[in-house]
């Protein structure tokens, strides 16, 4: 089947998830309505799928982006696809709806497509202070990501949301997950960074057993925030190989990263600011990386995270200690 920018996956509750998507994460030096600007450019260019964050600190922003471009008729509620994450001081049952609603209200939406937990661990504030306040030092909470998940079902039952999912989790967490006693819904995605220096071949392979779909973020490597990269690791859009096959495509370094997570049967999550970059990014499903190419491409797996969050190294669900 030929990929368009239109394609959608199926996930096992019977919805389905466009390929591509438009990730909106910046760090907190840019303007939050560089965010909104680059929103509405990529639904005028055809992107349905927006992935977000209440921890990004920008859903107001987007969600009024995608309610203009719903006003002015460019698309239909409906036709949007919103993948927004529950962060971790909201992990607590009695507060998991709680952080939804945070969420559905900066946005202004009625509901959200998606609806993931952003890692497998618990946090808490340090003192006495709200868990809506991102600013505040955070500590080790002890919730169990699995009653979490309990709650996660009770808003899509009450439909609030469109489907649950989870993200970095690693293979042991997902069949802690699978195995729960009374588990009503299986996640239909987890969602990864996943690039050519982290093929995240294994880890595919595993969801694809249990139908849940993996969803790639950093696809082009990284923003090289220093806050959260280190910045001693190789730039991905620089690798020679990289730039040997985008050449003999003649396409960009960043064209022939998404497209080889597209073909690996990913999700690709394209975050960019730039008007152009955006509308450029859809020229991945201009073309097909020939098996010689993609086989060239697994070869630079190097199993390396440019986003390992280490601050959480300690934490007992830290997902990276496991090889996947």
């Amino acid at each position: 089947m030929a990929l368009t920018k239109d394609t959608r996956l199926p996930l096992n509750d019977g919805n389905s998830i466009p390929i591509i998507g438009l990730g909106t994460y910046a760090s907190a030096d840019v303007p939050k309505s560089v965010g909104e600007e680059a929103t509405k450019v990529a639904i005028d260019v055809g992107y349905r799928h927006i992935d977000c964050a209440y921890i990004y600190g920008n859903e107001v922003e987007i969600g009024r982006a995608i309610r203009e471009k719903i006003a002015d008729g460019t698309v239909k509620r409906e036709e949007i696809f919103y993948t927004g994450k529950l962060w971790c001081t909201y992990f607590s049952p009695d507060l998991v709806r709680k952080g939804l609603e945070k969420s559905l209200s900066d946005l202004q939406l009625d509901y959200l497509d998606l609806y993931i937990m952003h890692w497998p661990f618990a946090l808490k504030p340090a003192g006495a202070e709200e868990p809506s306040n991102p600013d505040k030092p955070f500590v080790y909470d002890d919730v169990d990501f699995c009653s979490t998940w309990e709650a996660l079902e009770a808003i899509k039952d009450a439909g609030l949301v469109k489907s649950i999912g989870v993200s970095n989790f690693n293979r042991r967490q997902l069949e802690r997950l699978l195995n729960k006693p009374g588990l009503k819904y299986k996640p239909v995605c987890n969602q990864v960074e996943a690039h050519v220096y982290l093929s995240q071949s294994k880890l595919h392979e595993f969801c694809k057993q249990h139908g849940i779909v993996l969803v790639a973020y950093s696809v082009l490597g990284s923003h090289r925030d220093k806050n959260w990269v280190d910045l001693s690791t190789p730039v991905l859009l620089e690798d020679p190989v990289l730039a040997s096959v985008a050449a003999k495509y003649k396409r960009s370094p960043a064209e022939i990263a998404m497209r080889y997570i597209l073909q690996k049967g990913l999700v690709v999550l394209a975050k960019s600011f730039s008007p152009a970059r955006i509308k450029q990014n859809l020229g991945i499903f201009e073309f097909e990386l020939s098996v010689e190419d993609v086989k060239i491409l697994d070869g630079l797996d190097k199993n390396l995270h440019y986003g390992p969050f280490k601050e959480m190294k300690e934490h007992p669900e830290y997902p990276f200690h496991d090889e996947y």
